[in-house]
């Protein structure tokens, strides 16, 4: 634990109102900085504005048609208009309401966020900053006034935008990246999604959740590279299930406009067809004109800003957090990026950034949450550990919601039993990781999640009937 900075500031400008940014200010404030924040977008960012709180909105009516279209199982369905009231009417959803809805969402949330800086002090200043020096910012506003500002620090939290490619440039009309497709007023006909990383996957799965039918094209074996293999093979199998054509080790070559759709080319030959195309190859960071070369801030080949545990870049005094660091696109992880930034400036006490401690989710349908250390890096050597396995299907309460796909996975170190990650893959999975995530972070052994109550019947008791199995006898 580090309780010293090389210096303890008191003037802070943070270039970027997005979760690292506004979370650092917040701290600062509170520690009685004097704090300027230049945004150009909107506070909370592309996270709040752009990318997770639309899209998880999205989500979340595209969850709701799930559960009426799967609720049969449960034996229920909706009465149709004859007398005997045996048809079942079709569901449908007003996509124009769902996405006004989730835009008027963003903007509150943004509009929040503002007031919450504003009451603790912080001078929010709508334009965009750039270094002019370690301890200067120029800011340009948006009606071209430009003037600077000094500091004693600066903070950089610029965040990142959609990776485009050359031959599928977005119009926000037929082709879409990720920030351009809650304009749509009508559920596409046909959505052919390109990329099945974590955005391409959740954004396939809610529009095939919408009723649309949707195309996922995937350049390798399997969805949802990187993650745990077991999760993304759950997810593929739903994927089908549901009607979605997933191509997998599919690489489109290009995307163009057709006389009523778009026409995605593959890398052999294939063309497919469709009404629409997302595009979802990841991002890049916003790092160019900011005047890191001037000042001296290194940046990786990849663009990404260079930084250390405590987010110091190469240049004393000149802090950088969230997506421009490359260290993990999660807005969690930008905003605890922010809070150890700042605490490291302030000279209060903090511990570095541990990104084995960080638990994610996928907000796929079923959605998958992950923590700790992956299958993988057991596999190959890297920890030495016990894993088990249980599937939701053997959980009472997962019989009692028709609840047939996921599991609970659980990892603990060999010899010792504590427990060091695990991934849960089923209903509101984002919640359901959070007692792992404690166990994981507080170095809990299986036995402690065994010997805790849980409610029967409940989907948590997989957890602990995980963690039980992974007891040893001594």
């Amino acid at each position: 634990m580090t309780a010293h900075s090389e210096f303890s500031i008191q003037k802070l400008v943070i270039i970027g109102g997005g979760p690292g940014g506004y979370e650092a200010a917040l701290v600062a404030a509170s520690l009685g900085a004097d704090v300027t924040v230049v945004e150009r977008q909107g506070l909370g960012g592309s996270a709040v504005l752009t990318d997770v709180v639309p899209s998880k909105t999205l989500i979340a009516s595209a969850d709701a048609m799930t559960r009426f279209a799967e609720a049969a199982d449960l034996g229920v369905h909706v009465r149709g208009g004859s007398k005997d009231g045996d048809e079942i009417n079709d569901l449908a959803v007003d996509l124009e309401k769902v996405n006004t809805r989730l835009l008027r969402l963003a903007a509150s949330q943004s509009r929040d966020i503002k007031r919450g800086l504003e009451r603790v002090g912080v001078r929010v200043i709508a334009g965009t900053g750039r270094l002019l020096s370690p301890t200067c910012v120029q800011v340009t506003t948006d009606d071209g006034l430009e003037y600077t500002l000094d500091a004693q620090a600066v903070l950089l939290a610029v965040g990142a935008y959609p990776r485009e490619l050359p031959s599928a440039k977005p119009d926000g009309e037929r082709i879409f990246n990720w920030k351009q497709v809650y304009h749509l007023t009508e559920v596409p006909e046909h959505m052919i999604v390109v990329g099945s990383g974590v955005t391409g996957a959740e954004f396939a799965s809610a529009y095939r959740g919408l009723g649309a039918e949707v195309t996922l094209v995937s350049s390798r074996d399997q969805v949802l590279p990187g993650e745990d293999e077991d999760a993304a093979a759950v997810l593929e199998s739903v994927f089908e299930r549901r009607g979605m054509n997933v191509l997998s080790r599919s690489r489109a070559d290009s995307v163009e406009r057709s006389e009523n759709g778009v026409v995605v080319t593959l890398s052999d030959g294939r063309k497919i067809a469709g009404s629409h195309c997302l595009v979802a190859v990841g991002a890049i960071p916003a790092t160019d004109d900011l005047g890191l070369e001037e000042v001296g801030v290194a940046r990786a080949e990849s663009g990404h800003i260079k930084v250390d545990g405590v987010s110091r870049t190469t240049v004393p005094g000149v802090y950088a957090v969230g997506d421009c660091t490359g260290v993990l696109p999660l807005a969690s992880v930008a905003a605890m990026q922010g809070r150890i930034a700042v605490a490291h400036l302030m000279g209060d006490a903090v511990k570095p950034l541990r990104t084995h401690l960080v638990a994610s989710n996928i907000f796929t349908s079923p959605e998958i949450a992950s923590v700790g250390v992956s299958e993988k890096s057991i596999e190959d050597g890297t920890y030495q550990a016990d894993t088990i396995m249980l599937k939701l299907s053997t959980n009472p309460r997962a019989k009692m919601m028709a609840v047939e796909d996921g599991f609970v996975k659980i990892f603990s170190r060999k010899g010792s039993g504590t427990v060091i990650g695990g991934v849960v893959v089923g209903p509101r999975a984002s919640e359901l990781i959070f007692p792992i995530s404690l166990a994981v972070t507080h170095k809990l052994h299986v036995d402690d999640l065994a010997d805790t109550f849980t409610i029967y019947p409940s989907l948590t008791g997989s957890i602990s009937e995980a963690a039980r199995r992974l007891h040893v006898h001594v």
